[in-house]
């Protein structure tokens, strides 16, 4: 059986009547209610709107510019004005340099209108006085005789202009002028090489030629060296020198009448001639040849009748020297079966006894001279053989232009 549940004597306060309790009445009653309605309706009379920090930004800029004192306002305005009238200045020699390279084309009868340069600043205060403190004028691939000049290269300086404003320019006087002409090895090879020979520098004044030359259905091997001088006031010059045709191993041919030159046995030709029985008997067997060596005929009996005297006479150094002392040229109408003998073809021998100093030269040359000016002087003032190709310094005085 269940013992029943006893009740207190002082039961526990209800927390709900302790809240109402603290009820002081409706909320319209209470000064909190009225502070906020007073807020509510302050705040009600202005409507609520983003800043506009736009806005705001360019009053700042402006008022910052309107602080600025006059002067450096003055400043500003003048740089602006500067500006434009650089640029303006600019233009105007633009347009003259173009006029200029037209006029020079037509006048000059190029292919190509060359390029104009004006110096000094400004230009048009120079125009208006009629004086231009130098104008650089470049003409590329101009022909000069056999060859063409890569670059022609002038700069005339106090230039007093004949005219009445920029567009009525009728001439011009050059107190003065220096410039450069370029003679590229690359035009060289092109024009005078034929794609044959090719040329290179070699110390500030020689150039070398290499390559190879058909003679006679035969492609010789051609050497040379070429010296670069100044002929006159105008001329450049070239003297051709240590001409030689190698044909192949066997010989080689100077052009000439010396004793060092004609065609020779190469130290290989003469080497093969020793050990060749068949070789050095054909060539024994010529008394004009054996008098030109001055071997013994008593020598020379011997060793067309015994191989082995004939081993012991070729093979001496002295025989070897007289071998490649002989001028083949001078032998090769008279024996042309022992030059066949040899390794050596008579046309192309014939041909080779043509082919002269002068006509070898010719063909190599780089002669050219400086057009003469109607006015004025125009003189070389240095040749220099540079990597790419030759460089000659030119200046002139008292020219002039148009009219």
């Amino acid at each position: 059986m269940r013992t029943p549940h006893h009740l207190d004597a002082h039961p526990r306060p209800n927390p709900y009547e302790e809240l109402a309790a603290l009820d002081d009445g409706p909320l319209e009653e209470t000064p909190l209610y009225e502070f906020l309605t007073e807020e509510r309706d302050a705040g009600a009379e202005d409507a609520w709107a983003p800043p506009d920090h736009r806005r705001g930004g360019k009053r700042r800029r402006k008022n910052r510019f309107a602080g600025l004192p006059l002067a450096v306002k003055a400043v500003v305005g003048l740089v602006v004005l500067a500006s434009f009238a650089a640029l303006g200045d600019r233009w105007a020699v633009l347009y003259a340099e173009h006029r200029a390279a037209d006029t020079l084309k037509d006048r000059l009868d190029l292919a190509a209108a060359p390029e104009v340069e004006i110096g000094g600043f400004p230009f048009l205060t120079q125009l208006a006085d009629k004086r231009l403190d130098s104008v650089k004028v470049t003409v590329p691939d101009v022909a000069a005789d056999r060859v063409s000049l890569a670059k022609v290269s002038a700069t005339a300086h106090d230039v007093t202009l004949n005219a009445d404003g920029l567009t009525s320019v009728r001439g011009a006087d050059v107190p003065r002028f220096d410039g450069d002409v370029q003679l590229t090895f690359a035009d060289l090879n092109r024009e005078l090489g034929a794609s044959q020979v090719t040329f290179t520098g070699e110390g500030r004044d020689r150039v070398r030629a290499n390559g190879t030359l058909p003679v006679a259905g035969h492609n010789l091997r051609l050497r040379a060296e070429a010296r670069i001088q100044r002929q006159g006031e105008r001329g450049i010059a070239t003297e051709i020198g240590k001409m030689r045709l190698d044909i192949g191993d066997l010989a080689t041919y100077r052009p000439g009448t010396r004793a060092s030159e004609g065609l020779h046995l190469t130290p290989k030709g003469t080497a093969d001639l020793a050990r060749e029985t068949r070789k050095a008997k054909a060539l024994l067997s010529v008394p004009a040849i054996v008098q030109r060596m001055g071997v013994p005929e008593a020598t020379v009996r011997e060793a067309l009748a015994d191989d082995g005297k004939l081993a012991e006479l070729t093979g001496s150094p002295r025989f070897a020297r007289q071998a490649a002392g002989l001028n083949l040229i001078d032998l090769a109408l008279e024996n042309p079966d022992v030059m066949r003998r040899l390794g050596l073809d008579p046309n192309l021998l014939d041909s080779l006894s043509g082919l002269t100093r002068p006509v070898l030269a010719d063909r190599l040359s780089l002669a050219f001279e400086l057009p003469e000016p109607d006015q004025g002087d125009v003189r070389l003032r240095d040749v220099r053989v540079e990597e790419d190709g030759i460089r000659v310094r030119v200046s002139g005085s008292g020219l002039t232009v148009g009219r």
